[in-house]
């Protein structure tokens, strides 16, 4: 074993300006997730994840899409996704259909009750979006976070899987 000691270099620690900005947004983000899943779960009995692979589905081409894009696209490893949308299921929300093409692969599909629970849920999710978030805002402000947003989610994009 080699004892040479390593250099490395030294911590850059956050100024007050970029903790405040930095904790802020860990703050503001845990706060608005956890508000948002109390609406939706007191107005349509919907967790956040429920309405997030409701919502895929919908916009999705003949509202279905591969269980593997779909646990790509929440950023969920296939097996915890494939527990969830058993759950949803198990409620009429979707269904499951084999992939003709690839025997592994499987489809999750949108049933006519999940799309109407999607319409119930959707009006009073926007609205607590709106309310808790975006009418907070002026146009600069949106139009600055849409910006730092698509700055990082670039720079997220290009790191390995």
């Amino acid at each position: 074993m080699d004892d040479t000691p390593t250099t490395t270099r030294p911590p850059r620690w956050l100024n007050d300006h970029e903790m405040r900005a930095w904790l802020g947004y860990r703050r503001m983000r845990a706060l608005l997730d956890l508000q948002l899943a109390r609406r939706l779960a007191a107005d349509q009995g919907l967790s956040e994840p429920d309405y997030d692979v409701l919502t895929s589905l919908s916009d999705a081409e003949d509202h279905r899409i591969r269980l593997s894009e779909l646990a790509d696209r929440m950023l969920w490893s296939k097996s915890r996704l494939s527990h969830h949308v058993t759950r949803m299921q198990q409620r009429g929300l979707v269904t499951r259909q084999e992939c003709a093409s690839d025997g592994r692969g499987a489809f999750i599909v949108l049933t006519n009750h999940g799309m109407a629970t999607l319409h119930a849920a959707a009006p009073d999710h926007v609205a607590a979006v709106r309310e808790h978030f975006i009418d907070l805002l002026t146009e600069d402000q949106l139009r600055i976070l849409g910006d730092l947003t698509d700055t990082v989610l670039a720079h997220l994009r290009e790191q390995p899987a």
